[in-house]
């Protein structure tokens, strides 16, 4: 029986705490269910299960404003696999969703992505964390993170679901290796990491994170399951979302230099391929207010030049609305080449990567074929099965870095250095509210409640999100490979070393 104690959620949920104790049943921690669960009432201080039990049942109420919202979703949607069942109206979702994100997620896309899981939406509804206007919570095997806006009537601005750790059944990834780290990993960071596998369901995982000036660096399980070969710490990963960090200072040194102005037309610089709006500026391009769009496959075998995968005009649409686009930073990538003479992977490099010492990130245009192509990306199946995701590429280099957690850390708490004061604050400026519920700034998604500011992003066969704590300087990274956002466990990771009484 393990005597270990265990990171639960902020306030105890008896559906949690039973899904938890048979989590850690059926990967083999114990013999009897009874014993999960005595082990778990010991781990919150109680001496037996119906003294936790009894604590629990006294335990408030969260006060949040996101938890009604998310409720009716559930209750809404729950019954969309019924043939008599019959979609809201715009008037209703407008009752429930902000209006930018309705502008950013059509309301046929949003009824048809929640139809689709009507069965994973019935059950219990358990709280795992809340804030006044977000909550964290697990339905069946589906994990939701929601967030509500602040003015009366309080609509949800964003609302993103996933299957977590309890859905998985392949058994390769029941006894992962032992983990290994650099530096002096802090031991919320590690406790974190021993239970993201499991709880999240991820194949591997690495967590990272400064502290005063040295860095930290632990991974935990697998960087491939069939050999098996585990994840190592120095391990490179595509880091979707990330990206576009990379992107905007290279983009900002050049402005810097005078080469650019972030409030003239991107056309004025563009020489390979065109928008379709000439008045669309450097700046919309970076806050995704541009209106860029395109059709282009964002994933092949190797990356080809963007005017053969997007053509010789990008479409805009909607200019001075938020609307996430790849399209947009494609552009950024290909006005970078345009400016500088060189292709974009090697005057980023020059601009942003060499400077910071990232010397083991790079933009690779084919799946790599050195010691990082033992790395595979996975998605879970609908039967709990890990599949194996292709070994593709970005087909736009602005979106395709590839970096170890290290590199990341470096960028992390340098890249202000690269920039003058004025250019670093303006990045860190909110321009425009954006889906999720927070603003956007140069490429940084903002959280001025938090004080945080980051990126992240999801791909075939991984995830990866980096968060700085303005104040403090602090910097959190989580990578791993399995297509699932890893933000979530990202925040609690930097809310942890930050915050820790929240």
């Amino acid at each position: 029986m393990s005597d270990g104690s265990r990171s639960l959620p902020e306030r105890p949920n008896l559906r949690f705490l039973k899904l938890e104790a048979r989590r850690r049943l059926a990967a083999g921690e114990f013999d009897t269910l009874h014993n999960a669960q005595l082990t778990i009432a010991r781990e919150h201080g109680m001496s037996s299960w119906t003294v936790l039990k009894e604590a629990i049942s006294t335990e408030p109420e969260p006060d949040c404003h996101a938890l009604p919202q998310v409720r009716w979703l559930l209750s809404r949607f729950s019954g969309a696999d019924d043939p008599g069942w019959e979609a809201p109206s715009d008037a209703e979702l407008q009752e429930h969703f902000a209006e930018r994100l309705l502008t950013a997620v059509p309301p046929w896309r949003l009824i048809a992505s929640l139809a689709t899981r009507a069965a994973q939406l019935r059950g219990e509804l358990v709280v795992l964390s809340s804030e006044p206007l977000a909550v964290r919570a697990q339905v069946g095997d589906m994990e939701i993170d929601a967030a509500a806006e602040a003015a009366s009537g309080h609509r949800l601005t964003g609302a993103r679901l996933y299957p977590v750790g309890g859905r998985v059944a392949d058994r390769r990834v029941t006894q992962p290796p032992a983990g290994r780290s650099d530096g002096d990993v802090p031991a919320v960071a590690s406790e974190i990491a021993d239970n993201a596998l499991a709880d999240v369901g991820l194949p591997g995982l690495i967590l990272a994170g400064n502290t005063g000036d040295s860095t930290w660096v632990t991974a935990r399980g697998w960087a491939d399951l069939d050999r098996p070969e585990a994840l190592r710490p120095e391990q490179p990963m595509p880091v979707p979302g990330v990206t576009k960090l990379i992107t905007s200072v290279g983009v900002l040194r050049l402005a810097a230099d005078g080469r650019i102005g972030l409030d003239e037309p991107a056309n004025d610089h563009l020489r390979t391929v065109r928008l379709s709006d000439d008045a669309v500026t450097v700046r919309e391009l970076l806050t995704h207010t541009g209106g860029v769009s395109s059709a282009a496959d964002l994933f092949a075998d190797t990356a080809p030049d963007l005017v053969s995968l997007v053509g010789p005009v990008l479409a805009c649409a909607d200019r001075g609305t938020y609307k996430y686009s790849n399209a947009g930073y494609a552009a950024l990538g290909q006005l970078i080449a345009d400016i500088t003479g060189s292709p974009y992977g090697e005057a980023v490099t020059g601009l942003v990567l060499e400077p910071l010492g990232m010397t083991a990130s790079s933009f690779p245009t084919a799946w790599p074929d050195n010691d990082a192509g033992a790395l595979t990306g996975y998605r879970l199946l609908g039967d709990g099965m890990f599949a194996a995701a292709r070994r593709q590429v970005a087909t736009m280099p602005a979106a395709g870095l590839w970096a170890t957690a290290a590199d990341l850390l470096r960028f992390a708490t340098g890249w202000s250095s690269l920039l003058p004061d004025s250019l670093a604050g303006e990045a860190l400026t909110p321009y425009a509210d954006h889906a999720g519920g927070g603003q956007m700034g140069l490429a940084w998604m903002l959280n001025q409640a938090k004080g945080r500011a980051g990126n992240a992003g999801v791909r075939p066969g991984f995830g990866a999100s980096l968060i700085i704590h303005l104040s403090s300087g602090r910097a959190c990274l989580a990578l791993t490979n399995r297509q699932v956002p890893i933000e979530p466990l990202n925040v609690r990771l930097i809310r942890a070393l930050t915050d820790p009484d929240q």
